[in-house]
């Protein structure tokens, strides 16, 4: 898979805003509402490539934590078609390095609950019970470098 970093205005906001869709909006029923937001304006976005076709997509923005300022990794998202093949795994671990690049040592998501094994293999820990967001079970979960 190839990785585009991107800030918006971009050209490649339309295949991210498309996987987000196809995957949050109509897999998930996640309201509409609630997908877009204005921290897509200032979050740094990556987009994969498989061959060509864009596969699957994530976002990270700099957050206040009580331990201080933290990358939080966000909308992690890999197309049906392209499931299976280790994109969602080379997906966290570029998001991860390129919030280090920009000098990150903390990091937070909400993890939706039922992945949250998933996260802890690249080092995140849960550090609080589940909640509801957007009708879909997460937890809060944190790591630091």
């Amino acid at each position: 898979m190839d990785l585009t970093r991107f800030h918006l205005p971009s050209s490649h906001w339309g295949a991210a805003r498309q996987i987000r869709h196809d995957v949050f909006v109509v897999e998930q029923a996640c309201p509409p509402e609630e997908e877009w937001d204005a921290y897509d304006a200032v979050a740094t976005h990556l987009l994969g490539i498989v061959d060509a076709h864009p596969a699957a997509t994530a976002r990270w923005r700099v957050v206040d934590t009580s331990g201080g300022p933290a990358a939080k990794l966000e909308r992690f998202a890999v197309l049906e078609a392209f499931r299976g093949r280790g994109l969602g795994r080379a997906l966290v671990a570029a998001t991860l390095a390129d919030a280090e690049a920009a000098g990150h040592r903390r990091f937070a998501m909400h993890a939706q609950a039922h992945l949250a094994a998933f996260y802890a293999q690249f080092g995140f820990r849960r550090t609080g019970p589940e909640f509801d967001e957007v009708g879909i079970s997460h937890v809060t979960m944190v790591l630091t470098r």
